[in-house]
């Protein structure tokens, strides 16, 4: 095989950041150049960036990208290089690959099948190209080849699979560049994060490296692009079924590049870079997705109401995280640089005082508020470097009962007014949080978990407030052994108070005695209800058959909490319409905005709830 050197580029790109869009894969080219790069491939979209959404379907925005593709050109000099760019044709947007070459568009790859599924809805914006096809469009007075096209450079024949396209079977486009007899294969990707997932693209890599006879260059987006959705910067080559190269995922930089020499022999597939240990890649993902949502939405920092609990305290550690790997992979003067801090540090620690500057921390003590719960948020404020505040909200509750009661002309009681009595204490603390967001210029941090969010165990504009929700698409179980897991490994002997505590609202009175497990069921259970009601979609009484042999649980029991759930479910889907912004983290989430819909107003499974209930139980 001819010497051919290629090279796959991961980028952090942001819709509408055009110069900053442009200048990174400038960069990254000239990286390349350096490298003596012959073919460099960046990610689907990596013009514009994928989360563009609407966007999409305007006039001027894809003919702006082509000019963007325009203004590249020059810059590819000496090397061939592929960027992902949408390209309008009349009424329709296709998803391509444009192939420069020493200063000349040498043809347009268009994406044959779209990802539908999950977090993605392509078929909104794109259109599928037809395989086999081959147009001319008009590119700044020149005619460019469009469609099903391959190329060749030092007699080496290469293509494009672009991200959905290889995971369609026998349908892929694939099999026929292996029939065209091409000896190296890209794909360009905009392929979202969930836990785990990286191991599925590995085994797709080296598969269809083997399955097609080709060398398999893969390359993905990088960060929190646009809000919700996370990309991992995934960059790997695999080569007579072997993984031969792969980077480090999930990084604070602009761009990563990866090189591979084709002629190189394989004789073994390289050592994973990282470990897949899930509680290391939630820490690593989520502490990127924060990273740049505090930097590019032009934030001062973040603000939390602290309770001492597991949600709250799991978010303060991520944001301590934040700036812990962030520095330790960019240095202080870049990090600083990128999250446009204007002050001076000071300390020898600047960790711990960059935590003080970035997050601002309360205690909001109500009259059913602990000791213990106090002690837990101020050990671990305190420990980790953030700014800490406490203060106590009784006067204010008791402001808004009183009136109430004159109005209404009674008193209100815990017998009869239980979750108004709750409810008010939760959004008492909402407008003094925001009110401190405000002067911070920062972000407000919502702690809600998946779990909270399926049955609806959450105040509106109470608990829920906030600018994004952190771990809304991660379950309570996991929050749980993740603390307990970043104490003993990442250090935070400030998680001790927390790891200590039963999870608890502390909204009811002291002597009440309140968990969450209490008001709810087990949170293992719900997470198995939850998994496969959402995430498999399954009916009551199929999620029942299946956990009746799986669970150590009374069959009445058992359909008590499925009952419960799936009331919950119907009843609160007016909650998730209005929940902050959340990360994309796990295979599935409850977000009606990226994964899963559901009508606001139903009749609440209850016949199904009826069929279950009528269920033999043995």
């Amino acid at each position: 095989m001819p010497q051919l050197k290629i090279a796959g580029a991961t980028v952090n790109q942001t819709p509408l950041d055009w110069k900053g869009n442009f200048d990174r894969l400038k960069a990254a080219i000239e990286d390349a150049q350096h490298q003596h790069v012959d073919i460099l491939c960046f990610p689907e979209l990596s013009i514009t960036g994928y989360g563009s959404e609407d966007l999409f379907l305007s006039y001027w925005y894809p003919e702006r990208a082509l000019a963007y593709v325009h203004k590249l050109i020059p810059y590819c000099q000496n090397i061939t290089v592929c960027v992902g760019t949408p390209v309008r044709i009349n009424e329709k947007v296709y998803n391509c690959m444009a192939v420069i070459e020493n200063g000349h568009l040498k043809g347009l790859v268009a994406k044959q099948f779209m990802a539908i599924d999950g977090v993605h809805y392509e078929f909104r914006w794109f259109t599928p190209w037809q395989h086999g096809k081959i147009e001319t469009i008009e590119f700044f007075d020149e005619d460019v080849p469009l469609g099903d096209i391959i190329f060749e450079k030092k007699g080496i024949k290469y293509g494009f699979e672009i991200c959905e396209d290889a995971w369609r079977g026998g349908f892929r486009p694939g099999y026929r560049l292996k029939d065209r007899k091409v000896d190296l294969i890209f794909n360009p990707s905009a392929s979202h994060f969930a836990l785990g997932k990286t191991a599925m693209r590995e085994e797709l890599a080296k598969s269809s490296s083997k399955e097609l006879d080709a060398v398999y260059c893969y390359t993905n987006l990088l960060g929190n692009e646009s809000g919700r959705m996370i990309f991992d910067g995934e960059i790997m080559v695999a080569k007579n079924g072997k993984l031969v190269e792969k980077n480090n995922l999930l990084s604070f930089k602009d761009y990563q590049i990866l090189c591979f020499n084709l002629h190189e022999k394989v004789t073994a597939s390289i050592k994973k870079i990282q470990k897949q240990i899930k509680e290391e890649e939630f820490a690593q993902a989520v502490s990127l997705s924060l990273f740049d949502y505090m930097r590019k939405s032009r934030s001062n920092g973040f603000v939390l109401s602290l309770s001492g609990g597991a949600d709250s305290s799991s978010v303060a550690i991520l944001v301590a995280e934040m700036v812990r790997r962030g520095l330790a992979e960019l240095g202080t003067e870049e990090f600083l640089k990128k999250i446009h801090f204007k002050g001076q540090l000071n300390s020898n620690n600047p960790q711990k005082e960059l935590v003080g500057h970035l997050l601002t921390c309360a205690y909001q003590a109500s009259d059913n508020s602990g000791d213990e719960t106090f002690e837990s948020a101020k050990n671990l404020a305190e420990s980790i470097g953030a700014t800490f505040y406490d203060w106590q909200i009784g006067e204010e509750v008791k402001g808004f009962t009183s009136k109430i009661e004159k109005a209404i002309g009674r008193e209100l009681t815990w017998e009869q007014d239980d979750i108004t009595l709750q409810n008010i204490q939760a959004r008492t603390r909402s407008p003094i949080i925001w009110m401190l967001a405000n002067l911070n210029n920062a972000l407000l941090l919502a702690t809600s978990n998946r779990n909270e969010g399926s049955v609806g165990y959450t105040t509106m504009d109470g608990d829920t407030s906030g600018s994004i929700s952190p771990i809304a698409a991660i379950d309570k179980p996991f929050i749980i052994t993740w603390l307990k897991w970043a104490e003993k490994v990442l250090g935070y002997d400030g998680l001790q108070y927390v790891n200590s505590l039963q999870p608890t609202a502390e909204l009811r009175p002291q002597d009440n005695k309140q968990t969450d497990e209490d008001d709810l069921m087990p949170y293992p259970v719900m997470l198995e209800i939850e998994k496969l009601a959402l995430r498999d979609k399954r009916s009551p009484v199929d999620v029942f058959l299946n956990l009746r042999e799986e669970l150590d649980i009374d069959p009445k029991i058992l359909k008590n909490y499925i009952t419960k759930f799936f009331r919950l479910w119907a009843r609160n889907q007016w909650k998730r319409e209005r929940l902050a912004p959340a990360f994309h983290l796990d295979d599935y989430n409850v977000d009606p905005k990226t994964w899963l819909r559901f009508p606001i107003l139903s009749g609440g499974f209850e016949e199904e709830l009826a069929e279950l209930a009528s269920l033999e139980e043995e």
